[in-house]
């Protein structure tokens, strides 16, 4: 399992480490050039005075040259050679070390036998003098400095370990403390955390899970007030059809019994309408479209209308009601079109419902002012109060209206809150007007684009 305070640990100590070698780097160049500086200097002293010694008459004999091949005297950590201003060189105690003539005066690196030196010449009217010590020795020097920083860089990187730990432990109690809380709520405790006393960088994390837990809420308080409703709008029927089940059995003769049959039909037909509504509710979800996903597709408007307006008109004619339809307006929408015809048919169920015998429903596919494509169903009904015209898209809401103080045996509350659930899934958003003459209700569906 990956470790937050681990992950810490290793990447502080690993820069620590980094860190300690690209230090003990560095000051080995710097040393290294420092006591170039200071050598070179020294260098030139003994050069100089070595000249100088030669200058006062205290000659000696040239030294013959080394045959090739004979090994020299051990290379010690500073020699000195003396040449006259022709190139030949003068005997001396490190005559041994075969450095070539060079008469121009300065530092310089020289080669000798494979071996770096770092020299120093110094000229004067009669003799040339080189200085030099190996560069090796300095090399030595500067690496002997450079590792005496080893122990307290190590002593400094376990100290700094140790306090991370320390306050690793110290800074992660509060997202110990914060685990308890969380661990503590469910499925009836989804309070917040209190992230009042949580330090500055937990808190997006603290207000993202409180965010989080009210939308929880919020989703199981919807949901048990819709199981709450379901179950109330379900004893209704359930119990109209058990009533007239008893009314079956209790019937003297084929009359009773026939219109006993007639209202357990009504009965079940509405119990049946009310699971089906429950279905479409429970589909329009947020949830169902990350499941189920929307079969989008064009969908030709006009041919929605004329085929919706056709499944209906059988129903229409029985209840005596005047179902048109205007379907000219050459629109297509990209959406589901069965959701599109559930919305439809929603629409057009509960117009031919609500609007008495000899009235009119109107059913069309048209364009907006704005030139983006609609749906509508116009009726010259009992229509819905502008009061009410806000809440009517709620559950089970069936307001106050002429149907429901008449004990309206068959309305749900649910067809315009399925209406306004799919047509936002499809992009499309759900208004309610007056009717033709200011009478009735017309129910607009526009789309966002066609």
């Amino acid at each position: 399992m990956r470790s937050l305070r681990r992950g810490l640990l290793q990447w502080t100590l690993g820069a620590l480490a980094f860190g300690s070698v690209l230090l003990v780097l560095v000051s080995y160049v710097f040393v290294l050039d420092e006591m170039n500086e200071v050598l070179d200097a020294n260098l030139r002293e003994v050069a100089t005075s070595v000249a100088r010694f030669h200058a006062s008459g205290q000659l000696l004999a040239v030294t013959p040259a080394r045959p090739p091949g004979e090994p020299g005297p051990d290379q010690g950590d500073l020699v000195t050679r003396v040449w006259r201003r022709d190139g030949s060189a003068l005997d001396g105690p490190d005559s041994a070390y075969a450095f070539p003539f060079l008469p121009e005066p300065g530092a310089r690196r020289l080669m000798l036998d494979g071996v770096e030196w770092r020299g120093f010449t110094v000229v004067d009217e009669r003799f040339v003098v080189l200085a030099a010590q190996r560069t090796a020795a300095r090399q030595q020097m500067a690496v002997e400095a450079a590792s005496k920083l080893l122990v307290p860089l190590l002593l400094l990187a376990l100290l700094i370990a140790a306090l991370l730990v320390i306050a690793l432990r110290r800074g992660l109690v509060p997202l110990g403390e914060a685990t308890a809380q969380i661990a503590q709520r469910s499925a009836l405790t989804l309070e917040p955390i209190d992230g009042a006393e949580m330090p500055g960088e937990l808190r997006p994390l603290v207000g993202a899970f409180n965010g989080l837990m009210k939308r929880v809420a919020d989703a199981f308080t919807t949901q048990q007030q819709f199981i709450a409703d379901a179950a109330h709008e379900l004893r209704s029927p359930v119990t109209a059809v058990r009533l007239q089940i008893d009314l079956f059995e209790q019937a003297r003769d084929a009359s009773e019994r026939a219109a006993a049959l007639s209202d357990a039909r009504e009965g079940m037909d509405r119990l049946q309408r009310l699971v089906e509504q429950l279905l479409q509710l429970s589909r329009a979800a947020p949830d169902a479209i990350e499941e189920r996903g929307l079969q989008r597709e064009p969908v030709d408007l006009d041919r929605l209308v004329l085929d919706t307006v056709s499944a209906f008109a059988r129903t229409a004619s029985l209840r005596r009601i005047d179902l048109g339809a205007e379907a000219r307006s050459k629109a297509s929408v990209d959406a589901d079109p069965h959701e599109l015809q559930v919305v439809l048919n929603n629409l057009v169920r509960n117009a031919l419902h609500y609007v008495p015998a000899g009235g009119r429903v109107d059913v069309g596919a048209s364009l907006a002012d704005d030139g983006l494509p609609m749906l509508w169903v116009g009726d010259d009904g009992p229509g819905i109060a502008m009061a009410e015209r806000e809440r009517v898209f709620d559950r089970f809401y069936r307001g106050a209206g002429e149907h429901v103080r008449e004990g309206d045996p068959s309305g749900s509350g649910l067809g315009l809150a399925i209406v306004k659930a799919l047509g936002r899934r499809n992009g499309a958003s759900v208004s309610l007007h007056d009717g033709p003459g200011g009478t009735g209700l017309t129910v607009r569906v526009l789309f966002d684009g066609g």
